[in-house]
């Protein structure tokens, strides 16, 4: 009986590298179509060189629940523009803020959350595991230098990150800044790749055909620019949530890997079997990227609420979901939300604690999207 736990690993990372469902279903989870609205830059500031004072944090917490953010009055388009606005980081330390327009916003499709209700301060708890830890670190090069594992990425600053473009990581805000100044490190931010390390100094494009992988090793790549709403630095995370706790960086080079594109988040009942996945660097497991899969619990309009067993430096990861793509005929996983963190949530007057993602809603899709074409025109489709 000692081999069925590695068989079990073994069978779920085939249903997963194999794109095969363990059981047959008579329809196909399909993405639905959205009309989506446009942000487009209206004008940008330069700003004071940036402070890089802040203490990383490899997740953050909030008491604010799916109650309190359901019963937060919605923005007006006013807000929603300031809150979409964005900072843009360069490598240099300069800093820009760039104010957006939002355009065709109709049958209320867009709409951004406002602020959540002050935080009621109840400490969290170390570990995010929920009974059985249903994690599995990701072994052989086989598995983590291919799709969709190989679109995990690594932080410097201690955090995951999501390939989303040739040269573009999706990552979670608090993991470059506290929500008031920059994470010390993030000015020279890099992004690692898990790439074999071979023996006898051998690898790469000159190594012989008998050169044999003794392990994995990261290979790092320097960030030229990033951008953060205005949503996220406006205050600190239990002051705002996790609403906007999302960010966009840009390498200096392309990174010449398979990425995986962004869509717009379904609701929590679209799902394929109502369940979520994503990788990333736990610190419980240094040097492994962990995978691991769950139910969503709740949802609200920006939020998705979950028990992923998940440790700090998980967060950033990209959540993903496989569903059927119409038009081209052929199933398609795209990145629906980013792994935040934790938060405590008040059921019924009982607490009890959720790890939370944010959603890519048809607003950040767009938002996010124009942040890596540059051309809202590419942006229509989420």
């Amino acid at each position: 009986m000692a081999g069925i736990p590695g068989l079990f690993t073994l069978l779920v990372l085939l249903c997963v590298f194999m794109q095969v469902s363990p059981y047959t279903v008579p329809w196909k989870p399909t993405w639905p179509a959205y009309r989506l609205p446009v942000v487009l830059p209206q004008s940008t500031l330069n700003l004071a060189k940036a402070d890089f004072d802040a203490k990383a944090k490899l997740e953050v917490s909030s008491s604010c629940g799916p109650q309190c953010h359901k019963g937060t009055p919605l923005p007006t388009y006013e807000e929603a523009k300031q809150y979409l606005s964005y900072e843009t980081l360069y490598a240099n330390g300069s800093r820009t803020e760039t104010r957006v327009g939002i355009y065709i916003l109709s049958n209320g499709e867009g709409r951004a959350r406002g602020r959540d209700s002050e935080a009621t301060g109840r400490s969290r708890r170390k570990r995010q595991i929920y009974g059985y830890d249903g994690r599995f670190s990701i072994f052989g090069k086989d598995f983590l230098l291919n799709y969709p594992f190989s679109t995990s990425v690594k932080l410097s600053t201690g955090c995951t990150g999501t390939l989303v473009a040739e040269k573009h990581v999706l990552t979670a805000a608090h993991c470059i800044h506290d929500g008031k100044t920059y994470v010390k490190g993030t000015q020279k931010l890099r992004v690692g790749f898990l790439k074999p390390k071979y023996k006898d100094g051998a690898g790469g494009d000159n190594s012989s055909s008998s050169a044999m992988p003794d392990k994995m090793k990261f290979q790092w790549i320097r960030v030229k620019r990033t951008h953060v709403p205005k949503g996220w630095i406006k205050g600190n995370a239990n002051d705002i949530g996790m609403d906007y706790d999302y960010a966009l960086l840009e390498l200096k080079k392309p990174h010449k890997r398979q990425f995986m594109k962004i869509g717009v988040s379904p609701p929590a009942k679209q799902l394929p079997g109502g369940r979520i996945h994503f990788s990333g660097y736990d610190n419980d497991r240094p040097g492994n990227l962990v995978y691991r899969f769950c139910d969503v619990k709740d949802e609200t309009y920006d939020l998705l609420y979950q028990q992923c067993d998940a440790q700090p430096g998980a967060s950033g990861s990209g959540v993903y979901v496989r569903m059927w793509k119409r038009p081209q005929q052929k199933w398609e996983r795209k990145i629906i939300g980013i792994f935040s963190g934790h938060q405590w949530v008040d059921m019924n007057g009982s607490p009890q604690d959720f790890n939370v993602a944010v959603r890519i809603t048809p607003l950040k899709y767009a938002q996010i999207c124009y942040w890596i074409k540059g051309n809202y025109l590419d942006c229509r489709e989420g």
